[in-house]
C-alpha cells in the first residue's frame, strides 16, 4: 500500500537533533509529516488519548487486526480501546518497525561506551527510556507508562526460525511519512538509534517534523478501507466524539 505525498500549507514546523525529544498534542484533524533528513534516522515514538492518558498505543493489537507486522501506509495505530490514535496516510520509506523497542543507559552504554556529559556536555550519550520519560514526566507520566514503543524508518523482519535482523538503510534521505490524527492525540517520542543498529559509533540523526491541516474525509480514505476492521476503528473512534 502507499499513498502519494502532497504540497500543503504548514502550520509549524521543528527540527529534532539527533538525541533529541519533544512531545505535543497532535490535534484532531491535524496530519504530522516526519522527515529523515539525512538517511537511517530512528524515532522511537509513544502515543496517548490526550485526555485519557490510561488509553494508549497498542501495538499487538495494531498487527494482530491488520494482519501484518510491518506497518506503511494504509495502517492505523490502535489504542487499547479499539480507537485510531493516528493513521498512516502516506509513507515513502515502506516499513516501520514495531518489535525492536528502546535502550537504557546502561545498554547504550554497553554498545557505544560512556559517553559522560562531564566530557562531552551537550553531547553526551543519550537514551531511549530516559528520553521518552523526561517528555512523559511534563504530562503526569512515568515509568509505569513506558510501555510500547513503535520505530518509525527503521525495518526489522523475522526468518523462518524466529530471529530477528535489523536490516540497515531502510530510510533514505528526504523519506517522509505522515500521521493523520483523527482524534486529539499525546505523541512522544525521540530521535535515537534502533537498538538493534549495528552502528558501532553512536550517531542519531535529526527528523524534521511538519504539523499540516487537511480535509479529514479525503485523507483517511485509504486507511478506513485497507481493512474491515479500520472502518470499526474509525467508527469506534468518532462515537468518541457524540
Amino acid at each position: 500500500m502507499s499513498a502519494s505525498l502532497a504540497i500543503r500549507p504548514t502550520l509549524y514546523e521543528e527540527l529534532v537533533p539527533g538525541g533529541g525529544h519533544t512531545s505535543f498534542i497532535l490535534k484532531r484533524g491535524q496530519l504530522l509529516r516526519l522527515t529523515d533528513l539525512e538517511g537511517g534516522a530512528n524515532v522511537s515514538l509513544l502515543m496517548f488519548n490526550a485526555y485519557e492518558k490510561s488509553e494508549r498505543l497498542n501495538l499487538p493489537d495494531t498487527l494482530k487486526c491488520q494482519h501484518t507486522a510491518k506497518l506503511t501506509a494504509g495502517h492505523c495505530l490502535y489504542s487499547d480501546m479499539g480507537r485510531v490514535l493516528a493513521c498512516i496516510t502516506a509513507d515513502t520509506c515502506g516499513w516501520h518497525d514495531s518489535f525492536g523497542g528502546v535502550l537504557n543507559a546502561d545498554e547504550v552504554a554497553e554498545k557505544y561506551g560512556q559517553g559522560r556529559y562531564q566530557e562531552l556536555r551537550n553531547g553526551f550519550f543519550r537514551n531511549g527510556t530516559d528520553n521518552l520519560l523526561v517528555e512523559m514526566g511534563k504530562w503526569n507520566l512515568n515509568l509505569q507508562d513506558l510501555l510500547m514503543t513503535l520505530n518509525l524508518f527503521s525495518k526489522v523482519t523475522v526468518d523462518a526460525n524466529g530471529s530477528f535482523g535489523f536490516e540497515s538503510g531502510n530510510s533514505k534521505a528526504g523519506d517522509c511519512l505522515e500521521l493523520y490524527a483523527p482524534m486529539d492525540t499525546l505523541v512522544v517520542l525521540t530521535s535515537l538509534q534502533h537498538p538493534m543498529d549495528p552502528n558501532p559509533e553512536y550517531a542519531p540523526k535529526p527528523v524534521q517534523l511538519s504539523w499540516h491541516r487537511v480535509d479529514s474525509d479525503g485523507i483517511s480514505v485509504l486507511c478506513r478501507t485497507s481493512r474491515p476492521e479500520n472502518a470499526r476503528g474509525f467508527h469506534n473512534t468518532e462515537r468518541f466524539y457524540i
